[in-house]
């Protein structure tokens, strides 16, 4: 008896063992069981946590990373554009692990400590999206550093949800970090009819649908816009408020948001292949088009800094995945933010008269967001022999504008002299009109001259959080054109250079730099001691501090002064170069010889070149992006520039 009770129990085992493996082993709406997609979804870096509204992008990988089946995920030319992969190494997926970002905050923190808690909640609210605002959904605290460290819903950064599950109804109607969510909703591009919802109801309790904001600058809105407090030098609030900054208000004073050009047009390029959403469902219809999650803008500097920390600061991202990520941002700066264009108005015996114009291409002024960041222009003129006759613009050993003012400089409509720069920026001003670095402190901004985009007006409802300050009403065509509408985005810089006993040819060049976070910015955090400002202060000064390149432009002029353009004397083709190769020909009977190849920041580059009958055919590195080609023509040195896709 005994052992029929053991021959049925181990019978009733077996039967439940093989009933759960059928379970697990059965497709799901797909070819896979759950045990196989479970192993597939499992073998990823991103963690997978739950809340009671948000989930971590890890959840989403599952369906949205990288296909293992090579299916999902991958456009016309067989890349994979996986939303994931290229969402984890950008700026917005760490946003919260940014070591600037966490000195900032607890630097003002310590400023005014009786604000603390509302100050970091405050700035979790963008920084810390869905720990937060999970947080606050569930009637709990004000969220702080302190529970970020142990939130995994909060160190996700910007993450999926923190925009696909916005309301529609109130999206940009909401700022400074105060975004409204519809519950257990997610929102896409794609109409209703397009989707299958039931696969995404079924694993991850979500019901996804068509949201008009997905694919409108709205969706950006109300962390791209922040608004603070002003509080005085005591602490106490003044009733004031100041704009930190209002990037979605100043594409609303644009011609962009009137022509249908959005946030995503620049930062989520679209394709138009048919793309297969979701992993191990190959029964899917494809859709298009399709938006690329590449979310780069122009802060390459961190991007270098958390690449080479990013162990320390446990970012789940490859080194190739912040390449990428760092060739997406250069070609955003060097191809989308500025044209720049230089001439010579005029020469006498003791004056050589330039312009420099400036043309910003950005749905927004440039630089935009957060106050510390400021774009330079450095202007040379070198004489014939190399010796320099002019420069404006340089940096010096401590990463400052060298003829830099103190507490700040001033905009320039006409320069004159070396110890004169042009810096686009924007100045905060105290309570008593000085300048500050505190953002709580700021009541008004004592300059901000940053270039405003095509279609700006004073007249525009939003130009109240959008205003102009500190150029002087003389810089007749700062965003004016020449019967003084507004509008041109542009501005035009002049520089008288003095060349009294320099008869002989002279090369003029310029060139805007990006600067995200300058030193004058960190002078008054780094004067306090925390181990969040300590650490950044560590990593910053062990980083690449290079500025990044946005634009730039070169004039040559012969003892005549008639200016000889490098357009005039050798033609360049093709650009850009799919295949790396371009030629260099000159016009009449030029004699051309080629001196090097620079990348983009000024390094020297392998670039092999071979002679043929028409001049030079040059190889360009195998990584994309600008490189300057630096030419001799009849003696006279030439800077073109080429680019590789």
């Amino acid at each position: 008896m005994r052992n029929k009770g053991i021959v049925l129990g181990f019978s009733s085992a077996l039967v439940l063992l093989l009933s759960a493996w059928d379970f697990v082993a059965r497709p799901v709406a797909g070819p896979h069981g759950r045990l196989e997609l479970a192993f597939l979804r499992s073998a990823d870096s991103l963690p997978v946590i739950i809340g009671t509204y948000f989930t971590t992008a890890g959840r989403c990988a599952g369906c949205h990373g990288h296909d293992f089946l090579g299916q999902a995920s991958i456009d016309a030319q067989g890349r994979d554009v996986n939303v994931v992969d290229d969402w984890r190494s950008t700026m917005m997926a760490n946003s919260a692990r940014d070591p600037f970002f966490r000195a900032k905050v607890r630097h003002e923190s310590l400023v005014n400590p009786a604000h603390a808690d509302a100050l970091q909640n405050k700035c979790m609210g963008c920084h810390a999206p869905q720990g937060m605002h999970e947080e606050r959904l569930l009637g709990h605290d004000p969220f702080t550093l302190a529970h970020l460290d142990t939130s995994r819903l909060g160190m996700d950064g910007v993450s999926c949800l923190s925009c696909h599950m916005q309301s529609e109804a109130t999206a940009g109607s909401f700022f400074s970090g105060e975004l409204e969510f519809d519950s257990a909703r997610v929102y896409g591009p794609y109409s209703d009819d397009q989707i299958n919802p039931a696969i995404m109801e079924f694993f991850v309790r979500y019901t996804p649908g068509f949201g008009s904001h997905i694919v409108n600058s709205k969706v950006c809105a109300g962390c791209h816009t922040l608004i603070t407090e002003t509080a005085d030098l005591d602490g106490n609030l003044t009733g004031d408020e100041f704009v930190e900054q209002a990037t979605y208000h100043e594409w609303l004073n644009s011609v962009y948001s009137a022509n249908g050009t959005q946030c995503n047009t620049c930062h989520m390029p679209r394709i138009n292949d048919g793309i297969l959403l979701a992993a191990e469902y190959p029964f899917l219809n494809p859709q298009s088009p399709f938006g690329l999650h590449h979310l780069v803008g122009g802060n390459e500097h961190m991007l270098r800094l958390l690449k080479q920390h990013k162990d320390t600061l446990s970012i789940p991202a490859t080194d190739v995945q912040f390449d990428s990520t760092l060739a997406r941002t250069r070609r955003m700066l060097q191809e989308h933010t500025l044209d720049v264009s230089l001439a010579l108005v005029d020469r006498t015996t003791d004056t050589a008269y330039f312009s420099l114009r400036l043309d910003n291409k950005a749905g927004h002024r440039f630089p935009s967001g957060y106050p510390s960041r400021r774009a330079f222009i450095e202007f040379v003129v070198l004489a014939a022999e190399g010796d320099t006759v002019f420069k404006s613009g340089m940096l010096n050993g401590e990463d400052e504008v060298e003829g830099h003012d103190s507490p700040y400089e001033p905009h320039h409509d006409v320069i004159t002299s070396g110890g004169q720069v042009q810096i686009y920026e924007l100045v905060m001003g105290d309570v008593n009109g000085d300048v500050t670095t505190v953002l709580e402190r700021a009541k008004e901004p004592l300059k901000d001259n940053r270039l405003a985009p095509v279609g700006f007006t004073s007249a525009h409802f939003a130009y109240d959080t959008t205003l102009v300050a500190g150029v002087p009403a003389s810089d007749l065509d700062f965003n004016r054109n020449a019967f003084g509408e507004e509008g041109t985005g542009a501005d035009v810089v002049r520089y008288h250079v003095p060349i009294t006993g320099v008869p002989d040819a002279l090369r003029a060049f310029a060139r805007v730099w990006f600067q995200p976070v300058p030193p004058g910015w960190n002078a008054e955090m780094f004067s306090h001691s925390h181990p969040d400002i300590d650490a950044f202060r560590d990593m910053l000064e062990a980083s690449d501090r290079l500025p990044s390149l946005v634009a730039s432009d070169s004039l040559f002029l012969g003892p005549a002064g008639m200016p000889e353009r490098p357009a005039e004397l050798v033609r360049v083709h093709p650009v850009p170069t799919s295949d790396g190769w371009v030629s260099i020909s000159a016009t009449g009977s030029a004699r051309i010889e080629l001196l090097g190849v620079l990348d983009a920041r000024g390094a020297r580059a392998h670039a092999p070149a071979q002679r043929n009958s028409f001049g030079l055919r040059v190889r360009l590195p195998d990584a994309r992006g600008t490189y300057l080609l630096l030419l001799r023509v009849n003696d006279t040195a030439v800077i073109k520039r080429a680019l590789r896709e």
